[in-house]
């Protein structure tokens, strides 16, 4: 456990997540870099939970069902002390403890992700069963827009409304970018918040790289359901990625990497 305050700055955080992809010569930096202040704002601000103990049973959730994303929790997890440097070090190696999506034997993951459409289903299950037990708890779920293409979603949704569970924040990283194009050029969902709102969500559509409008938007309402549709872009931080596709899938070389780190540098840092 660190004894060290956590740094949950978006530079640290996107730092963090470039050593791990170079370390591991793997993929998904754009969408992992999309959720950068959303994650920073949830640990930092929003989310109640034991910085002592990642699996301690009273705390809020927090579900990624867009797994592929993984690499920035474990930024905050690397911050918190729930993960080690050498677990970053390792990352994607033979035997390391942290793959490239989501699973739940790390403690802090609620779910194994990565096949879309199911974390919402799970966490809105998770939401259900909290009420009824009479906890005060929140939980949380980013997804992707992409992902919305998927019908257990919705299902999910109809659910969360019908049991009035204002215990469930839905977040989705809406980037406009999917595996295979934009999302407005594979199944057209927009208007989100529109949809949303007919499912009974309370809902809010704002910059998702804005953390002072995150601060406020990603708290939960009272008497329902509670979505955010955060627009962000995909690689966001390091120009040559933003809103660019193929840093879905492509890898960092030494010089990529030491472009994308002179981007990163904290105006805190430099002096």
């Amino acid at each position: 456990m660190s004894t060290t305050k956590p740094d949950f700055r978006p530079s640290t955080l996107r730092r963090h997540v470039l050593h791990m992809a170079h370390s591991g010569n793997s993929v998904h930096v754009g969408c992992a870099f999309s959720l950068i202040e959303i994650i920073s704002v949830l640990y930092g601000d929003v989310m109640r939970y034991d910085a002592t103990k990642a699996d301690a049973d009273e705390r809020d959730h927090l579900v990624l069902s867009k797994g592929h994303g993984a690499m920035a929790i474990y930024a905050a997890y690397r911050e918190l002390g729930w993960l080690q440097q050498s677990d970053l070090d390792n990352y994607f190696a033979d035997g390391s403890l942290l793959h490239g999506l989501c699973e739940a034997k790390i403690p802090g993951m609620e779910v194994c992700s990565g096949t879309l459409g199911h974390g919402l289903p799970i966490a809105v299950g998770m939401a259900y069963g909290l009420k009824r037990n009479g906890s005060d708890r929140t939980v949380y779920c980013i997804v992707g827009d992409g992902e919305m293409n998927e019908g257990p979603m919705w299902e999910a949704l109809l659910f969360a409304n019908q049991h009035k569970l204002d215990n469930l924040v839905v977040i989705v990283d809406a980037n406009g970018l999917q595996a295979m194009g934009r999302t407005t050029a594979v199944i057209d969902m927009e208007p989100f918040a529109a949809k949303f709102e007919a499912f009974g969500f309370d809902t809010i559509d704002c910059n998702g790289h804005d953390m002072a409008l995150l601060k406020t938007a990603l708290r939960p309402t009272p008497g329902k359901p509670h979505a955010v549709v955060a627009r962000t872009t995909k690689g966001y931080g390091v120009s040559f990625m933003e809103d660019k596709l193929e840093w879905h899938y492509l890898r960092l070389n030494p010089e990529l990497l030491k472009d994308a780190l002179s981007e990163l540098e904290a105006p805190e840092l430099l002096s």
